[in-house]
């Protein structure tokens, strides 16, 4: 009989998060001040950040204790199920092995669940009742406003237009948890107002989004404060749960994977997964293929540049050394929302950067592709998102079945699309564009980058 879950015994499931910082074997660059060009102090977090947050983001600390509370509504959904993905095997003819650890089971339909609630809960220990943050496809500003409710606090999420406009049920759902929805960029900010000055039809992305919450924030005397879905070092940290948990199943399984996939915007998904086996490739010498997978039209780690630079449109945040398109990118409208950002975390970069993991670019019709074989073996529609794990993962499948190595392959299913049917209905129709970014894209970014001094 095929063992298709592997499940954790909640008593089991991991009471701490790991930090990478720990066992990085070459220092990162550290993030700088975006008005002096020198690096941040903690107090320079302040302004948006609470404390314990902020505390966070700056440790060193290998193992970080999960609060009691926020445990217990963790325990609502995790430990999440690991799958043997039998059937796609099956259909794939492959000698590989393939499992993938199912976060679409959480409230918010996604893993971005995992630091939205540590993240609403320190900002509530600290005092604060009104939090404001950005979403791309709308997975993240859901996962707050479901933290946001559970902890009573107000939540305004800034939405990419072009995924407000695509996905209007994901608006709605992040309503009916009690968050405001603000389509981006908006007149309600001067940031917004500045970017709607120069193009009126704009699109949005998620650095101008970002923009436009960090504004909020930074304006409001610390009485609001932001949270981020991706990127920084204490969302990647919140997010290794998932990873912990996925070390433990498949020792259950009697199994290790070769090959760790997760696809790859900002990084929280990907980090979530791959950082817990990054640490053994790191001190245990193993030789996993960690991969992170972008899309062709967004492809920051695959063509962009490696250089310090901001992480929003408008030059409010910290410069992170990351690989970039530029501040200024503007992504086609492709319909994997939460993968159009123009950088990614800088941990992330770095582990790139020091060839420890790898990344590729996948073109958005063979995304789906790959997305549709997989919901008719597995019985799960992925997000468009996931879709991206799953097209590497089944190439490298594919490779297997020519060459015969019976690889294990994990990867991550980082959330559901039932919200996201109008991009299946596109792909159903054949009017799904696949997008080549163009090199005058990277030779933009190049000119625009911020000029700064070697940091010591």
């Amino acid at each position: 009989m095929n063992r298709y879950n592997i499940l954790l015994d909640p008593a089991q499931m991991p009471d701490h998060w790991y930090n990478i910082v720990a066992d990085m074997p070459v220092p990162m660059d550290p993030p700088l001040h975006p008005g002096t060009m020198k690096p941040c102090e903690p107090g320079d977090l302040a302004a948006i950040f609470p404390e314990p947050l902020i505390e966070q983001e700056m440790s060193a600390q290998r193992d970080i204790s999960i609060p009691g509370e926020v445990m217990d509504i963790y325990r609502l959904w995790r430990p999440t199920p690991l799958r043997r993905a039998y059937r796609l095997e099956k259909a794939l003819g492959t000698p590989a092995k393939i499992y993938y650890k199912n976060e679409s089971v959480s409230p918010s339909g996604s893993h971005k669940i995992n630091t939205s609630v540590p993240q609403v809960y320190y900002n509530k220990k600290s005092g604060i009742n009104e939090i404001t943050t950005e979403t791309g496809a709308g997975q993240w500003g859901t996962a707050l406003s479901i933290a946001c409710s559970m902890f009573d606090v107000k939540c305004t999420v800034y939405m990419v237009r072009v995924s407000y406009e695509q996905k209007p049920y994901r608006r709605i759902l992040i309503e009916t948890y009690g968050g405001k929805v603000v389509p981006s960029p908006s007149n309600t900010t001067d940031s917004g107002r500045a970017f709607l000055a120069r193009d009126p039809d704009s699109t949005g992305s998620l650095g101008m989004a970002i923009s436009e919450a960090v504004e909020v924030a930074a304006k409001s005397g610390g009485s609001i404060k932001y949270a981020l879905g991706s990127v920084l070092n204490h969302v990647l940290l919140h997010n290794s749960i998932i990873g912990l948990e996925a070390k433990k199943q498949m020792e259950l399984a009697g199994d290790y994977p070769d090959v760790v996939i997760g696809c790859c915007g900002g990084g929280s998904n990907f980090a979530g997964l791959a950082f817990p086996f990054v640490q053994d490739k790191i001190v245990k010498k193993l030789k996993t293929d960690i991969i992170a997978s972008e899309p062709a039209a967004c492809p920051t780690l695959t063509r962009g540049l490696y250089a310090y630079d901001f992480g929003d449109t408008a030059h409010l945040t910290p410069l992170l050394k990351q690989y970039t398109l530029g501040s200024n990118f503007m992504p086609p409208g492709i319909h994997a929302g939460g993968l159009r950002y123009h950088g990614v975390a800088q941990q992330v970069a770095h582990l790139a950067h020091q060839d420890i993991i790898r990344a590729v670019a996948v073109k958005q019709n063979p995304v789906f592709e790959a997305s549709l074989m997989f919901a008719k073996a597995e019985g799960i529609v992925p997000a468009p998102e996931s879709g991206h794990a799953i097209r590497a993962a089944v190439d490298e499948a594919l490779k297997c079945k020519e060459t015969g190595e019976k690889k294990t392959i994990l990867f991550n299913l980082s959330g559901h699309g039932h919200f996201d049917m109008s991009s299946y209905e596109s792909y159903l129709a054949n009017k799904l564009q696949d997008y080549e970014l163009d090199d005058e894209v990277i030779q933009a970014a190049e000119a625009e980058i911020p000029k700064v001094e070697t940091v010591v």
